[in-house]
């Protein structure tokens, strides 16, 4: 035994010979037991990290059914009350189907008097293959300089852990948890969350009738200060297809003589938005709240360095210049995005082909007060009135396959108030309320189905890598996170029950 250990087996000793009493909070000894165990919690990471949960990889089933499992046992080896949720199969392209991996629920403490946390997390995780440009071996957790590099490390895996160890932490040193803790764990957040949105519906009034508030750590901070995020930009997600000739036509025989289908498309998306960002669409513009004096001041302290991130993203140049412009760009206001075109010549070479049928894939941020339904409207109308003024005989049709709802909470809500505290107790500042430019669909299920109050507290780097190479979670970000996720449960314990 090393002498540092010894503290904190000395701690687990005599608290486990004295309970201690509800009213104070040892924060000191319930850090040190965090700091003593921090191997532990790397060597966990990296059991999980192995595993090649990718939902969006049929062939990698088995290894999400086994990452729920895993997930099962580690909380049930805590003594929580742990349901691993059927929540039904998959259909795939062929017609066939394939089991979805099960959510894995958990319950620690049912005291009436306490408030009731439910902790959502999700540990698949997005495609990742070494000779993808990855320095490490993706599945095979490396720490360089502090950070742990893996797939899935920052992004979702050990935030997950960080809460099921904060709850350990509590358990290990007998002191008891000042809330009770629920968790909802999913596997298939990467690929839209199939299965999760009825499965929540299912158990409104069973599993989520006790809770008070939902916490959900899937995000990051935006720079080295640490953040609470208070909203996510929606999105609606296009197919344009526009269909000619029956088959692929060669540009040398029928060039000239016949409208092509890649001209229309390629005329008709270069509508939706100007040089300068400015979408074109009528009426999206109109729907977007306005920017209050007040949020203005928000953005103008938030910590952010324009310079790191242009170079960051290799860049010489964004489309605003200063800080509060770029910041609401990202965060409070729509964009219309081109991903991709399908069906026309993208291989390496020269073809020299007419494309029969041409499929592009576009999406559109949603923000408040934006709605989905009205923008599916929108923009379908909108295309097709663009469309008909070009006379041409092809076939325009537009589908929208997502409409996620944006999602916005109130700042000054005591859920917020409690995570600032525990930002203070532990970071010793004051931390950034951000904005997510990306979509968490979950958050809005959950206040639309359960109408509990929710918090995103993320503990994620600005600069992790998500659904990048090299993702990484730093150690610093892990092990202080799951502080932070201590403290919290403190705070949370002293709000009024609503």
């Amino acid at each position: 035994m090393t002498i540092w250990q010894l503290p904190s087996m000395l701690l687990v000793f005599i608290s486990s010979v004295s309970p201690h009493p509800h009213h104070l909070f040892e924060y000191d000894e319930l850090s040190q037991y965090v700091d003593s165990h921090q191997e532990e919690y790397v060597q966990t990471l990296r059991d999980w990290v192995a595993v090649e949960s990718d939902s969006s990889d049929i062939l990698r089933r088995p290894d999400s059914h086994r990452m729920m499992d895993m997930t099962a046992e580690k909380l049930q080896a805590m003594g929580g009350k742990v349901e691993l949720v059927d929540i039904g199969v998959q259909e795939l392209p062929d017609g066939k189907t394939v089991a979805l991996p099960k959510v894995v629920t958990a319950q620690f403490g049912n005291d009436p008097s306490k408030q009731t946390v439910c902790v959502y997390g999700h540990v698949d995780v997005q495609p990742a293959k070494l000779e993808d440009g990855w320095t490490t071996e993706p599945y095979n957790l490396t720490d360089i300089n502090g950070n742990l590099y893996g797939r899935g490390a920052s992004d979702n895996k050990a935030p997950v852990l960080a809460w099921i160890h904060t709850v350990e932490v509590y358990q290990a040193l007998s002191i008891d948890l000042p809330v009770n803790v629920k968790f909802i764990i999913e596997g298939m957040e990467e690929t839209g969350s199939n299965g999760l949105d009825a499965m929540i519906v299912a158990q409104r009034d069973t599993f989520f009738s006790d809770v008070d508030y939902i916490i959900i750590s899937d995000c990051g901070w935006l720079s080295r200060r640490p953040a609470l995020t208070y909203g996510t930009r929606g999105n609606c997600y296009f197919f344009a297809e526009v269909e000619g000739p029956k088959q692929d036509l060669h540009s040398g025989v029928y060039g000239g003589t016949v409208i092509e289908p890649m001209t229309d498309l390629i005329g008709i998306l270069d509508t939706l938005i100007s040089p300068s960002g400015k979408i074109l669409i009528p009426g999206i513009r109109e729907a977007v709240a306005s920017l209050s004096d007040e949020e203005w001041k928000m953005y103008q302290d938030i910590e952010f360095d324009i310079e790191s991130f242009k170079s960051k993203i290799g860049v010489s140049q964004l489309m605003y210049s200063n800080k509060v412009d770029l910041l609401a760009h990202r965060w409070r206001y729509p964009t219309v995005t081109i991903h991709g075109i399908e069906g026309g010549f993208s291989g390496p070479g020269s073809k020299t082909v007419i494309p029969a049928k041409v499929i592009a894939k576009f999406s559109i941020r949603q923000v408040p007060n934006m709605d989905p339904a009205v923008v599916k409207k929108q923009v379908t109308d909108y295309l097709n009135s663009v469309f008909a003024k070009r006379k041409s005989p092809n076939k325009l049709k537009v589908t929208m396959i997502i409409g996620a709802k944006p999602w916005l909470a109130d700042t000054k809500h005591p859920l917020y108030e409690a995570g600032k505290a525990a930002v203070k107790r532990v970071f010793n500042v004051e931390p950034d309320l951000i904005r997510e430019g990306g979509t968490i669909p979950i958050a809005k299920t959950f206040e639309d189905v359960t109408g509990k109050s929710i918090i995103m507290m993320p503990i994620g780097g600005f600069d992790d890598g998500l659904h990048s190479q090299n993702e990484k979670m730093s150690r610093y970000n892990y092990i202080e996170g799951t502080k932070l996720f201590i403290a919290y449960l403190h705070e949370v314990a002293h709000l009024k029950k609503d």
